[in-house]
């Protein structure tokens, strides 16, 4: 597992009994709570090194095989003279009823490039992926990794609550499960911002034995913004990103070089 794919699995970790929990509450309207244009800049650190900057964006609204689809998308990049990142995560939402439909992992670190795409069908329950020629069973309503850092700001996190999900689009990852730790506030580089913290977990192998308490901060309002995120790593350090700035525009880089 890349440091990227542990970034953007944060909200996938561990798994245990529940409130059980299903969909967002419908009447938030998609589009309404998540508008294009939302840009969340962070400081991304390893250590007590600076590793570059992340970056959450609502980059638009496309149709995905005739359905109207919300089109995210979580990048981070950095790194050092001796080793680059370029990862990037895209991932379209069903406006109509929050469930993934195509989800692409595009990872560049280093000398390696590693290219991944899903093509997800929530009507016909089942996912294919590029480079195969089989299909794989789905589960109801399902979710990518990166549509998880949209669905958990639905969710309503009520402190001391275990909340449990199965629409991890991998059934064999579910169920998927936030536990509300309580309410913490913190100066960031945009500013203090009251948080509820989060502890997300999934089942899964890999990244259990490697990532230790992993934790969100998510802003104690409406919005529920991610405004950091941190997982420790017991042979290696700690990765934190931590909220930089809050925008209406993407940045004039965001495209792919």
């Amino acid at each position: 597992m890349t440091r990227s794919g542990l970034l953007t699995l944060a909200v996938l970790t561990g798994a245990g009994p529940a409130v059980a929990q299903t969909r967002p509450d419908s009447s938030l309207g998609l589009t309404r709570r998540f508008p294009v244009g939302e840009t969340l800049v962070y400081d991304a650190r390893f250590g007590i090194l600076t590793l570059g900057e992340g970056l959450m964006h609502v980059a638009g609204i496309d149709t995905i095989r005739g359905a109207p689809s919300l089109h995210v998308v979580f990048r981070l990049r950095g790194g050092s003279f001796f080793y680059r990142l370029d990862d990037r995560m895209d991932s379209w939402i069903g406006i109509d009823d929050f469930a993934s439909r195509r989800f692409i992992q595009d990872f560049r670190e280093g000398n390696s490039e590693r290219y991944t795409a899903y093509e997800i069908f929530p009507d016909s329950g089942y996912y294919s992926q590029n480079g195969t020629d089989s299909v794989f069973p789905t589960s109801a309503a399902p979710l990518d990794d990166a549509a998880f850092f949209y669905f958990v700001r639905t969710v309503p996190l009520e402190v001391g609550e275990r909340y449990e999900f199965e629409r991890y689009f991998r059934p064999d990852r579910n169920p998927v499960v936030l536990e509300v730790l309580g309410r913490d506030t913190l100066d960031l580089p945009a500013g203090r911002f009251p948080t509820i913290v989060v502890r997300p977990v999934i089942q899964g192998r890999g990244i259990l034995e490697e990532a230790k308490e992993p934790r969100m901060w998510l802003t104690d309002d409406a919005r529920r913004l991610m405004v950091q995120l941190k997982l420790k790593f017991a042979s290696i350090a700690t990765i934190t990103l931590r909220l930089r700035e809050i925008r209406d525009t993407p940045p004039a880089d965001l495209a792919r070089r």
